[in-house]
């Protein structure tokens, strides 16, 4: 078997290639795209662009068709490549609008008049009239020419980069080509490459993720396909001559230009500054929702149905897409879309989003404006509270279109009671899309069949599969209480004499209620005691959050007050006015003094109800508060991914529940779980494996909907014992486990450290959990949990001083915080320090405290070796002669050490004399004396000599220096005079023309080249020699390249 066949471009790069080409795309070479670009810093295929722009465009003026001026074509093109000055996101969007709606340009016309006419870059109304290309090792420079990034795969739209692809071969992780996707998107990379593409794909061929530019790790997405039909057509089509694969289908699925230009039109969205492109429950529910509404029902109206779409998967941005899909799809028959919602943020989000279409939204700021809304009909989409429905319905205004799209917010709340049947009288033909993020309770799924079908559903287990969501563990910490009732009989009897019989019976029974009990000062001192030394110990240097829920506004200020007695950690209020229930089943409490008191000081730091909440949310949100106290608010409808864990003081059952712990299950880096902690014992079987759930009203869903949704602490310490055994068998070939010595250079292979690092990881992370939960800490035996944290100390340790021996960047960083904080608080490791990025080897005081940490003198060598080679890499454009210099003596002395030709202290020795040589710029290149302190010329020197050395030499290259030309002394002139001369002349050039901003001049760039060219060409015409134009080419490149690293604007 050919080992060559498993190589990046054989196995992933070119199968891609070639389906995309059998899919449309027309193939160009980088060459070609290189006449194109102009240079390497510009992306966009211009040509290509102008042609179509010239193609797609005409205006009519006196029923005459006419062209665009050549101005303003070139207007176009320059005006959709903004400048990133607003950054990646802010820069893509601006371009976003230029490509949904096209620019508009003055044309002079008859009689000399101006009139402005549209310009579209992409026709959306007739895909075929837009053209495809695909290329490959796309070369794009930094703005600095510090970095160079060549992405595997571009596709083009007219010229436009709409697509990037990293390629990896199998034995990669997909993740690094995530991780270099990101780090090319970042301000000192490519990102004028990015702030172009609507999706990005890393593949290694059998794993696949997706994005959209700027999407950070943790949110990128898998793809399932659920149109077969369409899918296997186009594998039939395309695909004949061997086993399609993983990459082959999301290739198909993303990148077919139907999809490619539906997905970037109705898919792709701005929200909060961030870019987002639809997951792929979200586009399939969307087409499985326009098919039902384009069926019509017994009473001839439009089908309505049910999306259940579990929470955290997108819920809210699924309806604004549908409204965006409706609107734009179903232009002709000028639909109308009302979204029914019970939050503010919501409505702000689709008036946002709407700014990229010609779509008018309107936001219904009361229940008279929404009646002049329906009314007036100017609208395409109205965003409104449930509430307000009781307003226009009194009203007697009714909307009789069939045409009219009803969306409505967490329908299982809204849409089955009473204000359903408001929204009716108001719009009695409309077509109503329920949207709920928890699952439908049995009663709701009998209910449902008279209002319409389930359309599509997104579970909580297809959530956490895909990674959408994290997966929550529950423990219950019930808090035991002692009640004197003699005594609270007692006092009751005295406080109550001057009631009569029924009152004193009502104030008995709310007395004695599970919720006014628990409320008592000293449950919540205990309680608050030990959330705080919880999240303390467990949670609080890892960055993440807490969310507390309590029964009562009382209970909450109490809580706070008791948080603030112990001054760490910080933590804060959430509730509405005294005066205002927040659910239906909360008591009055508008005559509390401690809650009005509380409230009074908020109003008077905040100024009003809204400002307080939108403050305190927004700092929660952005990690400044610890744990946040509330009631009812807050417990839906909000996303925080900071939030990881969920303290519950409070009655919930059914979606109280389920949506409340959603809380913590959003996505954030270094987050896997998040955790429940339930002070009231709301779950009394949580079985998931036999599929039984109970207590809080979970016995009223069917048991599979709620498979994923939440698990046992318990179950931690089966991954615990899983994660020690698979860390402990990496070195099973290893004769002494506990030599750091041998373990350590066990772990010189990158493959391994890789390995290596991810399990202790994934063993810290499950360590974290259990040493934070008391029944999981109580299930395992003393001497068994001894063995796991004394393993992770140990190995911790070895990690260290790997990273610090290989210079291997931060792994898992993401987990940094939590890995350092296990250390710190549950295992009390002194002078294990937290690790860092690599330091400078030129740094030498700080990486000579590094050496210190290394025990043998081969830690020591590898150490500097590592770091050196590291050095040398990003360095050697600068000057490859120079570099290589030391890359030989490293080699050299790796080979003798290699070979036991000299010991572990001539090691060390031997590679502190090559740092010394390296820090101090001591090399062993020869260069000509006139390059002497002229170290530009030394670097050119390297360069071109690199190139020129071989080529002059080449008869076909008539190499010829007359015999008469003399030089210095009346010596001969040798070639590496000669190859002096001509880096001295281009350093000339470089001189001449880097001034401020040159680096990202096309124009000078171009005048480089010209003068190179030239300067060869007076070598020629002298007789000196003569060069073939690709050798002069890539002389200019090489050339171009260092001068950008040596000579900054």
């Amino acid at each position: 078997m050919d080992s060559n066949l498993y190589l990046e471009d054989n196995i992933s790069k070119s199968p891609a290639i070639d389906l995309l080409k059998q899919l449309g795309y027309t193939y160009i070479s980088p060459e070609d795209c290189m006449v194109q670009r102009g240079s390497k810093y510009q992306v966009l295929l211009k040509g290509i662009l102008r042609n179509q722009l010239r193609k797609l465009n005409r205006f009519e003026f006196g029923g005459v068709e006419q062209e665009f001026s050549s101005a303003n074509i070139e207007r176009a093109i320059d005006d959709l490549d903004e400048p990133l000055t607003d950054g990646l996101i802010k820069t893509s969007e601006k371009i976003f609008d230029a490509l949904m709606l096209g620019k508009s340009y003055p044309e002079t016309v008859g009689g000399g008049k101006v009139l402005s006419f549209d310009l579209k870059y992409i026709d959306w109304d007739c895909i075929d009239n837009n053209i495809f290309h695909v290329t490959e090792e796309y070369s794009v420079d930094s703005h600095d020419g510090e970095h160079n990034a060549r992405p595997d795969i571009v596709l083009f739209v007219n010229g436009i980069p709409f697509a990037v692809i990293e390629c990896k071969a199998p034995h990669i992780t997909v993740e690094q080509a995530v991780e270099q996707t990101i780090r090319n998107e970042q301000a000192d990379y490519i990102p004028q490459l990015f702030k172009f593409a609507q999706i990005v794909m890393a593949t290694n061929k059998n794993s696949v993720k997706y994005a959209t530019a700027g999407t950070p790790k943790k949110f990128w997405s898998v793809w399932k396909e659920e149109n077969q039909e369409f899918l296997e057509g186009k594998i039939a089509e395309c695909i004949s001559d061997r086993q399609p694969t993983v990459q082959d289908e999301n290739i198909i699925a993303l990148f077919s230009k139907e999809r490619l230009t539906e997905l970037t039109k109705y898919f792709v969205l701005y929200d909060a500054n961030v870019k987002k492109i639809c997951r792929y429950q979200q586009y399939f529910a969307i087409k499985e929702i326009i098919k039902t509404i384009n069926t019509d029902d017994v009473q001839g109206n439009r089908q309505s149905g049910v999306i259940w779409h579990t929470q955290g998967s997108g819920k809210s941005l699924t309806m604004v897409m549908l409204a965006k899909y409706i609107l734009l799809e179903m232009s002709k028959l000028e639909p109308k879309v009302v979204i029914v919602t019970d939050r503010k943020e919501l409505d702000k989000q689709i008036a946002k989003t709407f700014t990229h279409t010609r779509c008018k939204p309107a936001r219904a700021t009361s229940g008279k404006n929404l009646i002049g809304l329906i009314d007036e009909g100017k609208a395409d989409i109205i965003t409104t509270i449930i509430n307000k429905f009781n307003t226009v319905e009194n009203s007697g205004l009714k909307a009789l279109g069939k045409d009219i799209f009803i969306l409505v917010d967490e329908s299982h709340r809204s849409n089955y009671g009473e204000l359903s049947t408001k929204m009716r009288v108001v719009f009695p033909n409309a077509c109503y899309i329920g949207f709920t993020g928890t699952p439908l309770m049995k009663s709701e799924k009998n209910t449902m069949t008279k209002f319409g079908k389930l359309i599509h559903k997104y579970t909580i287990k297809d959530g956490v599969e895909d990674r959408a969501i994290v997966p929550l563990i529950y423990e219950g910490r019930f808090v035991e209480q002692a009640v004197d009732e003699a005594n609270i009989d007692l006092w009751f009897e005295q406080t109550t004499k001057k009631l009569n019989d029924k009152q004193r019976i009502d104030l008995k029974k709310k007395w004695s209620s599970m919720k006014h009990l628990a409320s008592t000062e000293a449950r919540i001192k205990r309680i608050a005691l030990d959330v705080n030394n919880h999240f303390v110990e467990g949670y609080k240097e890892t960055g993440f959050k807490a969310i507390l829920a309590t029964n009562r506004k009382r209970d909450a200020v109490s809580y706070l007050t008791c948080f603030e007695q112990f001054g760490d950690p910080k933590c804060e209020v959430c509730i509405s006015p005294p005066d205002m229930r927040e659910s239906v089943t909360d008591i009055d409490e508008s005559t509390d003094n401690r809650v009005i008191a509380y409230w009074n000081k908020m109003m008077k730091q905040y100024g009003d109800a809204d400002s307080y909440e939108d403050s305190v949310k927004n700092r929660f949100v952005d990690g400044d508060i610890d744990i946040l106290i509330v009631c009812s608010k807050l417990l839906t409808g909000f996303d925080a991914p900071v939030c990881q864990v969920l303290y519950i003081d409070k009655e919930l059952k059914e979606h109280g529940l389920l949506q409340a712990i959603a809380r913590t299950n959003r996505l954030a880096d270094g987050k896997d779980y998040g955790l429940i902690v339930d002070y009231r014992g709301l779950i009394q079987k949580l079985d998931a494996a036999m599929n039984m759930y109970s207590g809080a009203g979970l016995e009223n869903f069917e048991a599979g909907d709620l498979q994923g949704a939440i698990v046992d602490v318990i179950t931690v310490v089966g991954k615990l014992r899983q994660a020690y055994t698979r860390l402990d068998d990496l070195f099973v070939s290893i004769k002494n486990k506990s030599d750091t010595e041998e373990v350590e250079v066990f772990l010189a292979d990158d493959k391994k450290r890789e390995t290596f690092y991810n399990l202790l990881c994934e063993l810290g992370k499950n360590l974290t959990i259990v040493l934070n939960s008391e029944i999981a800490y109580q299930d395992i035996p003393k001497e068994e949990r001894k063995r796991y944290q004394d393993a992770f100390i140990f190995y911790s340790k070895v990690r260290r001083s790997v990273k610090i021996r290989y210079c291997d960047s931060i792994d898992n960083s993401e987990y940094e915080p939590l890995m350092q904080n296990l250390l710190d608080n549950h295992l009390s490791v002194v002078g294990l320090k937290q690790i860092t990025a690599p330091v400078d080897i030129l740094n030498q005081s700080d990486f000579e405290k590094e050496l210190d940490e290394l025990g043998s003198l081969r830690s020591k060598a590898d150490a500097i070796q590592s770091k050196m080679t590291k050095s040398i890499s990003e360095k050697y454009d600068e000057n490859p002669a120079y570099y290589d210099s030391f890359s030989k003596r490293i080699k050299d002395t790796l080979q003798q050490y290699k070979e036991k030709i000299i010991t572990d202290a001539e090691y060390l020795e031997k590679m502190r004399s090559i740092m010394a040589d390296y820090a101090s710029g001591v090399t062993d290149v020869k260069y000509p004396d006139r390059l002497k302190n002229n170290v530009h010329a030394q670097a050119f020197y390297g360069v071109v000599g690199a190139i020129l050395d071989e080529e002059i030499d080449n008869p076909k290259n008539a190499y010829l220096v007359a015999e008469e030309s003399t030089y210095e002394a009346g010596a001969k002139p040798t070639k590496q005079d000669l190859i002096a001369d001509i880096a001295i002349q281009i350093t000339s050039i470089i001189e001449k023309h880097s001034r401020v901003d040159w680096t990202n001049n096309k124009t000078i760039h171009d005048r480089i080249a010209q003068d190179i060219d030239d300067l060869f060409y007076e070598y020629e015409c002298t007789g000196k020699f003569k060069l073939p134009f690709d050798v002069i080419d890539k002389i200019i490149e090489n050339v171009k390249t260092t001068a950008l690293r040596r000579f900054k604007s």
